[in-house]
């Protein structure tokens, strides 16, 4: 999940209204549910109220939801100093309006168009919570995953023949408010009605919108894994400091934040498991045997001693001092 610098902003936009949105509305979208409060669904929940959507945001705690509540309301406070100078209270006023916090899943889905998981990167815990969301959604609702290091089809195995008929993935990027692309993916059982329609959807919240098949790491974390693996292992062959190897890819390649900086970013215990991932994929064949062997163990270490990143204070640097450390 690649951090990289903001888009351009204009120096004044509309204050959002529902039927105002990216590109246009998305026929027939009006409601969107997102279940998974964390840094990633709070985003993900933020950038469609902004694009006039009302969105359930649903997490299995309250204080969850109340976390994703004010991570949010903290960015659109930011977000509106730059598309709505001189409005900045109502644009924020109006976008969290259109967020209705929920710990119910029937609330959260039942009226919905669009769901979205966004929860931690297990596979057992994604597949029955999307089985279970599926006994409280329409029918004709669309079923998506944020996942970024499991397969759609994994993903929808739980659920019925008709929803994996409608079920796709959203990839968004982390921080999912800055960040332009979202990789739309198809599985092999969804139809063309559906894809086109959450492509579609992806546009609306004025993303970049690509088209992927359902492989391993989708296009950007593919590509990405390699350059992470190299990154650990210069570092475990002595050849730099992870300081070093952060500064070169930062000054040398244009990068807007080493490895070892988005490693702590995205999440430590997130980067331990989409490497237990890449694992398990080459064992089944799927991707070379190159990318996984020898492992690396200087991310499963710090979190075995419980060192995650940014948002537990300390991953591979220290964020102990910091005021505003990510929860």
């Amino acid at each position: 999940m690649p951090v990289g610098p903001a888009p351009p902003i204009p120096t004044k936009v509309a204050v959002p209204r529902p039927g105002k949105r990216g590109s246009g509305p998305a026929a027939g979208i009006n409601v969107v549910a997102v279940f998974g409060a964390g840094l990633m669904g709070s985003g993900i929940a933020q950038v469609a109220a902004q694009a006039g959507y009302t969105v359930n945001l649903a997490d299995v705690s309250d204080k969850a939801v109340q976390n994703g509540m004010k991570i949010i309301a903290r960015s659109v406070a930011r977000v509106a100093k730059k598309v709505a100078p001189g409005q900045e209270d109502e644009y924020v006023k109006t976008v969290l309006g259109n967020l209705r916090p929920t710990t119910d899943p029937s609330v959260a889905v039942g009226n919905a168009e669009i769901v979205i998981e966004s929860i931690v990167e297990n596979i057992e815990l994604k597949q029955n919570l999307m089985a279970a969301l599926d006994k409280h959604a329409k029918p004709d609702s669309i079923f998506a995953t944020n996942t970024s290091a499991l397969l759609v089809k994994e993903v929808s195995e739980k659920c019925p023949a008709a929803r994996k008929a409608r079920f796709g993935g959203l990839h968004f990027f982390n921080p999912v408010p800055v960040m332009r692309l979202v990789e739309v993916i198809r599985s092999d059982t969804m139809e063309d009605a559906a894809y086109d329609r959450l492509f579609e959807f992806g546009e609306s919240l004025g993303k970049v919108a690509v088209k992927c098949k359902d492989t391993p790491g989708f296009i950007v974390n593919r590509i990405l894994a390699a350059y992470n693996r190299e990154a650990t292992m210069v570092v475990e062959r002595g050849d730099a400091s992870f300081e070093d190897v952060d500064k070169a890819m930062e000054l040398g390649a244009g990068y807007p934040m080493g490895p070892f900086k988005l490693f702590d970013y995205v999440g430590l215990d997130t980067c331990n498991l989409i490497g237990m991932s890449w694992a398990i994929r080459a064992a089944q064949g799927l991707v070379p045997e190159s990318m996984v062997d020898p492992p690396s163990n200087m991310i499963p270490e710090l979190v075995e001693e419980g060192h995650f990143g940014r948002k537990t204070g300390r991953g591979f640097y220290d964020y102990s001092k910091e005021k505003n450390k990510l929860r």
